[in-house]
This record gives structure tokens, sequence and C-alpha cells, in this order.
């Protein structure tokens, strides 16, 4: 959240145009912040990094001589994709030391089911998990085209290459994504079988479980070291059953749950009081849940947990 606390003038003073200046940069920033917010979170995965990038365009345009830009939005657009394209390698190299699988920080969507964007693209956890295989001009250039709707020449002009490498770069990571991604169930599907996974879940139910699951689905938990989350990756249709059914006692008992829309997708937050536990997800196709996903970083949960 950004701040700008205006300083107050004493009694019977002149106001001072440099004031109204800010206010003005204050109201430019703002009515595109959530596309700025959504640029750096698809390039980073993560909600907390990207109000950082966002905080430091703020930042340099406050310092900007800003009668020199002809077209703010584009501007700060370029701010941030060169600031989130910084930041990638060393995000990354960051990962390196986390403990277990890393995932994508989960944002509420209920609001903003585009996040900023266009369209929804590249806010799924599935495509943000994949999009981490795209080298970071890849995922700048697919993103900027695919969400956001960016034409080639702008897109260009923000990453400084030729329209011609840039559509080579868009083309590349469509093929890449295109590659590894299975046609998908249709919302309503998703949560029927989400549902229908939860209830087997808290019951134990084996047999119930395979029956969802197709048969190279996958587990995945992101806890980074805290106690209880798996650290490595379960995979088949029987492991995978067997894994949840083993701490369904110890894990469901005394918790709530919560239908929530985390990443334009419908997501169960599990809490017990007012601690959130975790942030079940799936991701189906037509033979079934392919992906289950664990979301139990408590820095993670804490931005989709607030009930304020």
């Amino acid at each position: 959240m950004i701040v700008v606390v205006a300083p107050q003038a004493p009694p019977h003073a002149r106001p001072d145009p440099r004031d109204d200046a800010l206010n003005a940069a204050l109201d430019t920033f703002m009515a595109v912040r959530p596309r700025l917010f959504g640029i750096a979170y698809r390039m980073l995965g993560s909600a907390s990094e990207a109000e950082d990038i966002v905080q430091e365009a703020w930042v340099r345009w406050q310092r900007y001589d800003r009668d020199t830009v002809e077209n703010p939005a584009a501007f700060l657009a370029t701010t941030t994709t060169r600031l989130a394209l910084n930041s990638v390698t060393s995000a990354r190299a960051r990962r390196e030391s986390y403990i277990g699988p890393w995932m994508p920080e989960p944002v509420d969507t209920s609001a903003d089911p585009a996040l900023g964007a266009e369209r929804g693209e590249a806010l799924e956890f599935a495509i943000l998990m994949l999009m981490e295989r795209l080298t970071p001009m890849e995922r700048a250039a697919y993103v900027l085209r695919q969400a956001f709707d960016y034409p080639y020449e702008t897109i260009a002009s923000i990453l400084e290459q030729t329209q011609a490498n840039v559509r080579q770069l868009v083309s590349r990571a469509r093929k890449h994504l295109a590659e590894q991604r299975r046609d998908r169930v249709d919302a309503d599907e998703q949560r029927r079988l989400l549902a229908a996974f939860l209830a087997a879940a808290q019951a134990g139910e084996m047999a119930a479980l395979e029956d969802l699951f197709a048969a190279d689905v996958v587990s995945t938990t992101d806890g980074n070291g805290v106690k209880n989350a798996a650290r490595r990756l379960v995979v088949g249709r029987e492991r995978v059953a067997k894994f949840i059914a083993a701490f369904a006692h110890h894990f469901w008992t005394g918790t709530d749950q919560e239908w929530v829309e985390a990443n334009g997708e419908p997501a169960i937050l599990v809490r017990r009081g007012d601690e959130p536990l975790v942030l079940v997800s799936v991701t189906a196709g037509e033979d079934g849940v392919e992906q289950i996903r664990w979301m139990m970083a408590p820095a993670k949960l804490e931005r989709i947990a607030r009930t304020d």
C-alpha cells in the first residue's frame, strides 16, 4: 500500500504548487497501479516482491521530470517491467535455498478477476508454474502480449528489442507453454472436483480419492520448512491417495474450510481458529485431478487469509 502524507501548511500560508504536483502524480500513478502490480506479479510469481517493485516505480515516478513524459501509463509500465526483469534472476537465485518445492504466492482475484490486465491470462497457478521455465525476456514478452494486449511495437520499446525479436519471444513462449499445458475442465467442473476431493480427503477414503485422480496426478506442497509440509512431490494415483489419507485425521480435525478465489480459480482456505493452515487448489483435466497444490508457507498465506 502506497501512502503519501501531505505536509501541513502553517496558517495563512500560500499553497505550495509542489503539493499539487505531487497529488497529480499520485492520482496518475494510482490510476494504473493495478496494471503495474499485475505485470510485476506475473513476472515474479510473488505478491510481496511485486509490491516492492510497484513501490520502487512510485519512488522513481516522484523523482522523475514528469513534464517530459508524454504517456505516463506507458512510462510506468516500462519502468515496472524493467524493474521486474532486473529482479527475476535474483529471485530465482533465492529459490535455490528454498526448503521443498516452490510455488507462486496466491492472490485473491475476487475483486479483480484479471488482476489489472486486459484479460486474466498468465494468472492461473498451473501457467505461472510453467512460466518459470521461460527465459526472463520470454516471460516479459508473453505477459505483456497475452495478458495486457500491448502491441508488438510497444513491447519492443519496453524491452528494448526489435519487433521481430519480440514476435519470436512471444512465439517461443507460447510454444513452450503449449507443449506442457493440457486441456482443462471449466470452472464449474473444477469446483465440483475440488469439493469432492475435500470430502474424500477429510474422510480419508482412498478409493474415492483414487477415483478422482488422473493416473499421473501430482501433489505439491509449498511450506518452506514449516512443520508437516511435504518436502518432495508425490506422484501417482495410489501414492497420492495414500499420502492424503495418512494425514486425514490430524490435518482436518478442528479446522474450518472457506471457499475463496485464488488466481481466478476456486480454492479452499483451511484455518484452525484464526490461524491459516493451508490453501488447497487443484488443476483438473478430462482424466480427473492432475495437480493438487498445498500452500502452507505462512508468508504466502498472509495476503489471501486477510479478513479485513
